[in-house]
Order: structure tokens, then sequence, then C-alpha cells
């Protein structure tokens, strides 16, 4: 099972926890500006007073109003984001199984596959180290990887991919690879 991805959820719920506490500051400061523009209007102050509180008023209602629709957007977005996270989670375990299944189904036929090889090394009268090399090759490793991999040489490699060659009375890797797999790849669709 995976995670869930911390980015862009967390980063919706940050945004909306913000907007949220910035909409409360400026809705306090629209409020106490408002209680304090009736107090100044029973008093009679300044026209240019009363105006300056009243835009500190509208500014900050609608900077409230901005700040709610932006938390409302985040909420949706997070509740996308959660959606689509709790898919992905089923899309993973949905394939994990599938690989499991399959692993299990063709466990069998590659351990089947695998001793049909092992018969035919010794049909060709392969020792234990070209058997060795010979899977290296069938598996697509270079004579320098195979030397590697052995603790060897590339020379005693190149040598010993060559005995395997000659023994099995084939040309190459490339026809050794084909004498295993020719037989298993299904022919193409007839056009």
């Amino acid at each position: 099972m995976i995670a869930e991805e911390p980015g862009l959820v967390a980063a919706a719920a940050r945004g909306r926890r913000g907007a949220i506490l910035a909409a409360i500051a400026l809705a306090a400061v629209a409020v106490l500006a408002a209680i304090d523009l009736a107090t100044d209007a029973r008093e009679g102050v300044a026209l240019g007073h009363a105006l300056l509180e009243g835009a500190i008023v509208l500014l900050g209602a609608a900077g409230t109003a901005v700040l709610v629709g932006q938390a409302r957007r985040w909420r949706a977005q997070l509740t996308e984001a959660e959606a689509a996270n709790r898919g992905l989670v089923r899309d993973v375990a949905r394939a994990e199984a599938d690989a499991a299944r399959w692993r299990a189904e063709a466990g069998a036929l590659v351990r089947g596959l695998s001793d049909a090889i092992d018969a035919q090394f010794a049909t060709w009268g392969l020792t234990p180290t070209e058997q060795e090399v010979a899977r290296l090759l069938l598996k697509g490793l270079s004579h320098k990887e195979i030397a590697s991999a052995r603790g060897g040489s590339e020379a005693t490699a190149r040598q010993q991919a060559t005995a395997v060659y000659k023994k099995a009375n084939l040309a190459g890797r490339a026809e050794l690879a084909a004498f295993f797999l020719e037989d298993l790849l299904a022919p193409p669709p007839p056009r």
C-alpha cells in the first residue's frame, strides 16, 4: 500500500487553515471597525474619519468573503485530492495483487523452464562453470559483466562463452537465446 500523497493533500489542508485564520482575523478587524464607526457616529466625528473607518469595514468584509471563498475552494480540492488518493491506493493494491498472482502463476512455469534449460545444458555436456556463463548470456549480460559477476577476466568469460557455443553447435549469443525462446513465443497473428 502506498502512503497518502503528502504534498498535495497537506498543501490544500494548510492553505485552507491559513485562509480560515486570515478570514477570522479580517472579520474581527471589520467587526471592531464597525463598532468603532457606530460609536463615532453617535459622537459626531468628522466625515473623513467616518469614511476611513467605513472603508476599513468594507475592505475587511470583502477580504473575509474572498478568504472564505478560497477556503471553500481549497476544501473542494482537498476532498478531490483525498478521493483521488483513495483511488490510487486501490489501484496500487489491485496492481500489487495482480503482480503477486502473476508471479505465483508464472513461478511454476519459470521453474519448469529453468529445469528444461538445465537439462539441455546437461545434454550439451556443459561444465558447471559453462552452465553459469550460459545462464548469464541468456540474461543478456556482456562478457565484461559476466567477468565482473564471476570475479574473472573478460577474456576468460569470452573463452567460456565460445566453449558454450561450440558444445551447443550454435553460432553465438543470438542463436543461444533463440534456441530457448523460439518455441516460447507465439507466432504473429495471420494478416
